[in-house]
């Protein structure tokens, strides 16, 4: 579990509360009939842009299908699911491909770094592969606040864990997406390490206007956040402005007993 840090909360975006990303009535299924499994129940959620939103949940509440299917890397049953005004559920998959590489972030355990690349090289590589130029003050920027500009000609096995995961924040934050995606981004860290990472998602936030969505378990990580959503059999049964860690522990706690009592 990360270590607590206190973080200030100054709002990236000036106030605004614009939708970067929508579901309605959003249904996820798997099988049929007996078979038939239901990972989300009509879920219905705004993401505000420029805020820090985190998803929690027991194993099995639907989290992580509820973060793949916003981000549309699943498909849904039934419902829609929009990023800012475009409809992401009805389009084709080279749509959607392009999509998700123009317009989202992703940040998962495993850090996807290319060995045989510098940090610098893995930062750009997504706007490389896609014929983008960075924007040269950007990438300065993002490479500041993630602490990596000694580091940009090393390759993923000369750094640390918590810098490769540096490497992946930044190449995430680079191409200036709407929205980025995080899946348990400090699963595989240290408390320290993730702590720094998590300190960096929030300024990323606070200072660059970004809109983050992240998974986790961890009540230290989700107490960096905005708001936290709380998942339970695929139905959004609660949430938290402003959470701190030991309210998140104490709001897990009690759906814990109620899973016991049921």
């Amino acid at each position: 579990m990360t270590s607590a840090v206190t973080i200030p909360r100054h709002g990236g975006t000036g106030g605004r509360t614009a939708v970067a990303a929508r579901a309605r009535q959003v249904v996820k299924a798997y099988g049929t009939g007996e078979t038939r499994v239901v990972a989300l129940d009509a879920v219905d959620v705004d993401i505000a842009r420029g805020r820090f939103t985190a998803i929690m949940g027991p194993s099995g509440s639907g989290k992580s299908t509820l973060m793949h299917c916003l981000a549309g890397l699943d498909t849904v049953t039934s419902g829609e699911i929009h990023l800012d005004e475009t409809e992401i559920t009805g389009l084709k998959d080279k749509k959607l491909t392009q999509l998700r590489r123009d317009r989202i972030g992703f940040i998962f355990q495993a850090f996807n770094l290319l060995p045989t690349l510098s940090a610098i090289e893995n930062i750009t590589l997504p706007m490389d592969i896609a014929g983008r130029k960075p924007d040269a003050e950007w990438l300065r920027r993002v490479v500041d606040t993630v602490g990596l500009s000694d580091r940009l000609k090393h390759r993923p096995n000369q750094l640390s864990g918590g810098q490769q995961q540096r490497v992946a924040v930044a190449r995430a934050l680079a191409a200036r997406p709407e929205i980025i995606f995080g899946d348990e981004p400090t699963g595989n860290l240290d408390s320290r390490a993730g702590a720094e990472v998590l300190g960096f998602l929030r300024q990323s936030v606070d200072e660059l206007g970004q809109t983050i969505v992240m998974v986790t378990h961890d009540p230290v990580a989700a107490s960096y956040a905005d708001r936290v959503l709380y998942l339970a059999d695929g139905r959004i049964v609660d949430e938290m402005e402003r959470p701190t860690a030991d309210a998140v522990l104490d709001r897990m706690k009690d759906f814990d007993a109620r899973g016991r009592t049921s």
